[in-house]
């Protein structure tokens, strides 16, 4: 019971081991016997359906204690068998993850290897996370990735006991969810005729080909049951009023400028492209939200995004401004926080928590119960959550996973350098100077994979492992301690899974950027300068703007 990520909170070991057999059962609740299977699926278990000496005959037998907290297990291993009590579903499926981290690294193959022996050493294991939140968020607007995709990550969330996958549904390079009531959304934003294969400044190149795709609202249905029988929600992001170029490419008439043409983004960058505020896009998007909740079926937090406006066009535009005076708004901010809180208001109507990016906090006032991402650093967190907002940190570093892991002309393209393992494994989602109020409203924190540069799978698993290993373990243990002694471990592991994983020591002959459109630019800004224009760019909003303190 060593060399486990996360690193549980107390591991006890004894003499001996326990072997399972082929047939091997499983007894207690039905939903807690699933979670367990699922996470064992290669041993193959059977689940004990018969009376008591069908369950006295139990490999594993599993129990609810109301007493232990959601996500909270314990498992103990003598050589007649294993016993997890767990709190919920969701511990039960940790125990059998951490279970499985105890048997050999084939265990995570798809199926057993011939004369494999599943053994796994006595002991007793205590554990619990300590964030609700321990998430991943994916762009499938910049480049589509397709369901397989999707799933297969939310496997290795749950290997991680990672429980949010936050999905970037549209941007202005794609919108990526069909829409049954405005159809026009799927058929017409959701793809574009090239992309650009320029990565820094320079003339634009483009590479001719079509890229695009979406997921129906049957697909979206199947991710989110798919997700929670593993113990992950999906947060689903519609990411508005800025980014919004698929949008309109599909329906013009719901920007500031109704007369104004647009085409779904083709390149990289901040778009001017906004929705307008009035009345009628709340109406629309209310709309799409309904589908995008009913479908996922059980949807706690909505992400709105809110971030990267350009609110020139509402500024300029007659019947914007004469909209805004009518509510008594002082100026484009106000009604950029005003439009957010009425789809806020719409979302909790669903039962929903709205999710922003920060700088929709620095524009003004927010349903009190909207949570609030700190991208641009953990300094406008601490400004939300000492305003009474739950947050989720998030910062670029060291958690935005299209950074590089080296400055080194071997990596392939990133959009900067350079985020390490030893990066995340350091970071603090709580800083020491915090106050309690202010420590308690950090629900957890996630990694981020903007997706410009991650063009398919392969690439997706190279940027998320094994920085997300170290996420994992930050929030589920609470520090590092022992991560990087255990990680050559947790490695072959993932090799048993397929992971296309980063190694530690560089990227494999074809995992290189070489000398193509996906070398490594020596022009990739290094994160530290990222962090310190961030920094002075959220200082000088605040002076400007109305806060929420």
């Amino acid at each position: 019971m060593v060399d486990l990520i996360p690193r549980p909170r107390v591991v006890r070991t004894a003499p001996g081991t326990f072997v399972f057999t082929p047939g091997s059962l499983v007894a207690g609740p039905a939903e807690m016997v699933g979670a367990v299977r699922r996470a064992l699926a290669v041993l193959d278990l059977g689940a004990a359906t018969g009376g008591a000496q069908t369950v006295s005959e139990a490999a594993i037998t599993v129990e609810l204690d109301e007493h232990l907290t959601n996500e909270a297990y314990a498992v103990t291993v003598t050589p007649e068998g294993v016993r997890i009590v767990a709190g919920d579903a969701a511990g039960a499926l940790y125990a059998g993850q951490t279970l499985r981290q105890s048997l050999p690294a084939a265990a995570f193959r798809s199926a057993a290897l011939p004369g494999a022996a599943w053994t796994v050493p006595c002991g007793h294991i205590e554990d619990a996370p300590r964030f609700p939140w321990r998430g991943a968020h994916l762009d499938v607007s910049r480049h589509f990735l397709p369901k397989r995709e999707v799933l297969r990550m939310i496997d290795l969330l749950a290997v991680h006991k990672l429980n949010r996958l936050h999905l970037h549904l549209a941007d202005d390079q794609g919108w990526r969810v069909e829409s049954r009531v405005h159809p026009l959304l799927h058929e017409a934003g959701s793809h574009r005729p090239r992309t650009t294969t320029t990565h820094f400044h320079g003339e634009q190149r483009f590479d001719g080909t079509p890229h695009g795709g979406h997921y129906t609202l049957d697909d979206l249905a199947e991710m989110g049951a798919y997700a929670r029988a593993r113990g992950v929600t999906i947060v689903p992001e519609i990411d508005v009023p800025g980014h919004a170029s698929a949008i309109l490419a599909a329906y013009p008439h719901l920007g500031a400028d109704p007369a104004a043409s647009h085409e779904v983004l083709d390149r990289w960058g901040i778009s001017p492209a906004i929705l307008s505020p009035l009345p009628a896009t709340v109406e629309f998007l209310a709309a799409v939200f309904a589908e995008i909740v009913g479908a996922l079926g059980q949807v706690p937090y909505f992400h709105i995004g809110g971030d990267e406006c350009v609110l020139d066009d509402w500024a300029a535009s007659a019947e914007i401004t004469e909209y805004r005076e009518s509510l008594g708004l002082a100026t484009p901010a106000d009604l950029h926080a005003r439009f957010l809180r009425e789809l806020a208001d719409v979302l909790a109507g669903h039962g929903c928590r709205a999710v922003v990016w920060d700088e929709a906090f620095v524009s003004g006032a927010l349903r009190a119960d909207t949570i609030v991402m700190p991208w641009r650093g953990m300094e406008v967190g601490r400004r939300a959550a000492s305003a009474g907002h739950d947050i989720v940190a998030t910062p670029v570093f060291p958690l935005y996973f299209d950074y590089a892991e080296a400055a080194s002309p071997e990596e392939p393209v990133a959009i900067g350098d350079t985020i390490t393992v030893a990066d995340v494994a350091a970071f603090e989602p709580v800083p020491a100077s915090w106050t309690p109020e202010e420590a308690s409203r950090v629900l957890g924190a996630q990694f981020q994979l903007w997706t410009e540069r991650i063009p398919d799978g392969r690439t997706l698993d190279y940027r998320a492992w094994p920085r997300g290993c170290a996420l994992a373990q930050i929030a589920w243990s609470g520090d590092a301690e022992g991560f990087q002694s255990s990680l050559p471990a947790h490695l072959a592991r993932l090799d048993a899974y397929g992971v296309e994983y980063r190694p530690l020591a560089g990227p494999l002959p074809w995992q290189r950027g070489g000398t193509g459109d996906r070398r490594h630019s020596p022009g990739a800004v290094p994160v530290a300068q990222v962090m310190r224009h961030l920094a002075e760019m959220t200082h000088e909003a605040d002076s400007t703007r109305p806060s929420l303190g």
